[in-house]
């Protein structure tokens, strides 16, 4: 059984992001959230809530189903990250020119499943 959670639009390239990705993939919930807590990069504190809001989901879908869902033994089975929509900005530059500046955002998500 799986359960996600969804993060979109945030202002962080897809490539910084997909760095963190790759480093939780495959590893249980808390070793996971003990990865990110340690990490320096500024995207591990928005990744880190939304592994903790799929853990609440598979909560609230343990409380719904009768089948249930072991908690314990919660895997980051997928973790996609994309590219969202660019924000385009013109910066002035010398002699009357401009060069434009792109703001990347990225749609993260994480994907739950028992071991």
């Amino acid at each position: 059984m799986t359960v996600s959670a969804r993060l979109k639009g945030y202002r962080v390239s897809s490539t910084k992001a997909r760095l963190l990705a790759d480093q939780i993939r495959g590893k249980g919930v808390d070793e996971a959230l003990k990865i990110l807590d340690l990490s320096p990069k500024r995207f591990a504190r928005p990744l880190a809530k939304l592994l903790r809001s799929a853990v609440a989901n598979a909560e609230q879908k343990n409380e719904r189903d009768t089948a249930g869902i072991d908690l314990d033994n919660l895997v980051v089975g997928e973790v996609a990250v994309d590219q969202g929509p660019n924000n385009w900005r013109i910066r002035p530059r010398a002699q009357g020119r401009a060069t434009w500046i792109n703001r990347r955002t990225s749609h993260v998500r994480v994907v739950l499943s028992e071991e």
